[in-house]
């Protein structure tokens, strides 16, 4: 109990006498104040002063026991509170004289100022032994092997529709979107499509109301990027995005990838499309790659022509992937149809242009060697991992 020691009346020596009318007088001298002579309630004064000190003393040895910081708030609560045992003492004062009062009042402040130097005390020391424990619970030990954290990649579609990207914005194309819900008008009526027109029987298509369905194609694109770039020209656009059809086996979807593009502006001609879609076919398939157009029909486009490239297997020659023809169908094409002109704003009789389309997932087929196009869409990570 040093530190109560040092507060100068923890010992029992006491210097007493009496007066001429028997009242006891106490010499009472702190370490921080000194009283002189003055008349005491002994018992009281007694009885107060061995509180204080069994109040010191045994908080000084709880302080000494805990060995956490929420235990430390409480126990100092417990003494120093509102509600502390110290705290109490101090409303017990009120019955003592006036002379009495600021001597135990300074015995009070001593001890409250040396526990609160042992709280802080204990609380850095508990500090320290809590960083000790984390030090050593926590250890790392970087002498082992690290762990190899394997680097995700995207997606065979998404690699193929980026490729087609660049290709394409590298001769001069943008990008445009549009919306996967679309009117009947956009998606047929606006395309040369009118209502019962035998060519809608060709696709299968998810209805929400009459007017309302998802897309069967990106072509809609085309006609709202006419609308929005009237009178500009020249229109010189790609279109990729997800398209919806009741289709599914091992070469079709019901969800599907679709890359359409459009080129609108006066002079265009047919020669201009196969010098386009030549390039493609080169940048994506090999240099070596050659294409051909073959007559068609599309209800959007006039002329018409489905192109194919020269099986990237045989070279021509004739093996299982293209079927012994040596050719592989990759895309439909044509010039635009007047009437898509005209929905679109612009007056045919002095721009022309033309537009084609790719299924995105044919392309990553034939490029990656795929059989089945549900193995694009299976998530099973042995298969994406090849990629």
């Amino acid at each position: 109990m040093a530190e109560l020691a040092k507060l100068g009346w923890y010992r029992e020596s006491r210097l007493s006498s009496l007066s001429g009318d028997g009242r006891l007088f106490l010499w009472y001298q702190s370490a921080s104040i000194s009283f002189g002579w003055v008349p005491m309630d002994y018992e009281r004064v007694v009885y107060l002063k061995s509180e204080i000190q069994r109040i010191g003393e045994e908080t000084l040895r709880e302080l000494k026991e805990l060995d956490r910081q929420d235990a430390l708030q409480e126990l100092k609560v417990k003494v120093l509170g509102k509600k502390g045992s110290l705290t109490a003492l101090l409303r017990q004062m009120g019955g003592l004289s006036p002379e009495e009062r600021p001597m135990m009042g300074q015995v009070v402040n001593d001890m409250r100022s040396c526990l609160e130097k042992a709280w802080e005390e204990r609380g850095v020391e508990l500090d320290i032994l809590a960083l000790q424990k984390r030090l050593t619970t926590e250890r790392i030990d970087i002498t082992l092997p690290g762990t190899c954290v394997s680097r995700g990649h995207h997606h065979p579609l998404t690699q193929v529709i980026e490729e087609i990207e660049d290709i394409f914005l590298g001769m001069g194309f943008q990008i445009a979107e549009g919306p996967e819900i679309e009117t009947d008008y956009y998606n047929f009526e606006a395309l040369n499509l009118p209502k019962e027109h035998p060519a809608r029987e060709m696709q299968d298509s998810f209805y929400i109301t009459e007017e309302i369905l998802l897309r069967t194609q990106t072509s809609p694109v085309q006609i709202r990027t006419m609308e929005r770039l009237y009178p500009a020209l020249p229109v010189k656009i790609i279109a990729p995005g997800k398209v919806y059809r009741n289709d599914d086996d091992a070469t079709h979807s019901p969800m599907f990838h679709q890359v359409e593009g459009l080129v609108v502006d006066r002079g265009i001609r047919m020669s201009d499309l196969k010098g386009i879609l030549l390039n493609f076919s080169r940048q994506m398939f090999g240099e070596s790659r050659e294409i051909r157009l073959r007559p068609s029909f599309f209800p959007f486009t006039e002329p018409s022509a489905e192109v194919d490239v020269s099986c990237m297997l045989c070279g021509g020659a004739g093996c299982r992937l293209c079927k012994g023809s040596g050719w592989i169908e990759i895309l439909g094409s044509g010039m635009v149809h007047p009437r898509v002109l005209e929905m679109g704003g612009y007056n045919p009789q002095d721009v022309t242009g033309f537009a084609f389309g790719m299924g995105v997932e044919r392309i990553a087929m034939l490029k990656f060697g795929i059989e089945d196009m549900r193995l694009l869409f299976d998530n099973d990570l042995r298969f994406l991992q090849q990629f």
